[in-house]
């Protein structure tokens, strides 16, 4: 299958018309379309790390969730970091393709593996603005916060999750892998009593046992790595003879 063949599968997985406005996502680098993709590596970020990793050990392709290239570049000479990626995987034959808010919103996505990582049953959308890309379901049985907060960060291998009380059992809870601090109305709006995503804002925290609304914040990278594996799924739903890696592209650490 070669690189075009593989995108437009991909695409047709994950439309683009899935995407956010503000989004820019899809065939990011491509030095030739018509190359066989015979080894993919997939991660989350396509860190400078994970791009010398895909160039030293000869991969075909980079598959990410995060853009590699989200604002516009003004010039393609080395120097910035976003270019200095660019032209490493495009001289050394590397493409790369990113899946963005599609595979936040689409079936199967970010956000439902996110929701079945957690047990939620009875999954259904929510979102704001006609961008349904959070999910929000029922527990089999509730559970008090710190216990749900301990299975959350078990189950993403979180280093530590976050929590604001605001003294209701958990129960209906609404999940959104990342960034998702905008979303913690709409979340609220759709009936949740515990609100689990990635980044949350000092004052959602403070203020979360005055709104009504449990608050939980697993980290942008662990509520969200996750995913890699279903996009392994879709790489050997096109091709099951690709070999398929996932990197671990998270270079921070907790001290």
């Amino acid at each position: 299958m070669t690189v075009r063949e593989l995108y437009a599968f991909l695409e047709e997985k994950m439309p683009r018309a899935l995407s956010c406005d503000w989004d820019n996502d899809g065939l990011m680098v491509c030095p030739d379309d018509t190359k066989e993709v015979r080894r993919v590596l997939v991660a989350l970020d396509i860190t400078a790390a994970v791009a010398e990793h895909a160039v030293g050990e000869g991969y075909d392709l980079v598959i990410s969730h995060h853009p590699l290239i989200f604002h516009p570049l003004k010039a393609v000479a080395p120097g910035e970091a976003t270019v200095n990626k660019v032209i490493r995987l495009l001289t050394s034959g590397v493409s790369a393709m990113s899946f963005h808010t599609r595979l936040d919103a689409v079936g199967g996505g970010v956000n439902d593996v996110l929701a079945k990582a957690v047990g939620l049953c009875d999954v259904v959308p929510f979102g704001k603005d006609g961008e349904e890309i959070g999910r929000i379901g029922t527990l089999p049985t509730k559970m008090t916060l710190k216990e749900f907060a301990a299975f959350v960060k078990e189950v993403t291998g979180a280093t530590y999750v976050q929590i604001s009380d605001a003294g209701k059992p958990v129960s209906r809870v609404a999940v959104l892998g990342g960034g998702g601090a905008g979303e913690s109305g709409a979340a609220a709006a759709a009936g949740a009593d515990t609100y689990l995503t990635g980044d949350l804002r000092h004052d959602q925290l403070t203020e979360a046992p005055e709104r009504g609304m449990n608050l939980v914040q697993g980290g942008h990278f662990f509520t969200e790595n996750l995913v890699c594996d279903r996009i392994r799924e879709m790489l050997h739903e096109a091709d099951a003879t690709i070999k398929v890696d996932i990197i671990n592209s998270y270079p921070a650490e907790f001290v």
